[in-house]
């Protein structure tokens, strides 16, 4: 069984190599993920690696406030994409990261529940992406059931979160990616 942090970095890797993907015509391109373009959805995903430094190293949202905010891909959205996942992945690797508290939105949490939310959100984009781009959609095995397991249980809690649209019917048969897709309210 992998570790938290290694599942993490197969979790950057499946959604780089995807935003590595992205031709010049393809930015505009709508994706899954409803009212979001390609270049919104890898600006979403770059802001978020932002916030992993300031989260890991204390700072509340509120003293972070909207430095994130907007379109933070500039001209060059694959190494503003590169640079905001290295600044997250160097915040991971430093000692005792995981046994942080992060001040979240929602409130405190450990830092590893973070870093599961983190992974989470990088499989489930990647696919996202990967749809978008008319590219091969297979996630990572063992990423794709760990966080089917994760979330199985709380899937009443993701489609009242209001972050998701209601989990898509599957055959009790599907396999762990589609049940995955389908209960983050994607049509697999």
């Amino acid at each position: 069984m992998s570790t938290l942090l290694e599942l993490h970095e197969r979790a950057f890797a499946e959604f780089g190599r995807r935003v590595h993907a992205v031709g010049p015509d393809q930015w505009s391109a709508p994706t899954p993920c409803t009212d979001w373009t390609v270049r919104d959805l890898v600006n979403h995903l770059a802001a978020e690696q932002l916030w992993v430094p300031p989260l890991l190293g204390g700072a509340k949202v509120e003293q972070v406030g909207s430095r994130f905010d907007g379109d933070v891909l500039g001209a060059d959205p694959v190494s503003a994409w590169d640079s905001a996942a290295t600044a997250a992945r160097a915040a991971l690797a430093e000692p005792g990261a995981l046994e942080r508290t992060v001040h979240l939105s929602y409130g405190d949490r450990p830092a590893e529940y973070y870093v599961r939310e983190l992974t989470s959100d990088l499989l489930l984009h990647a696919w996202d992406l990967a749809r978008a781009l008319g590219t091969d959609e297979t996630l990572d095995a063992e990423l794709v059931n760990t966080v089917l397991t994760s979330a199985e249980p709380n899937a009443g809690d993701l489609a009242a979160s209001g972050l998701f649209n209601p989990p898509v019917p599957v055959p009790a048969d599907a396999d762990p990616q589609t049940r995955l897709i389908a209960l983050f309210g994607r049509t697999p």
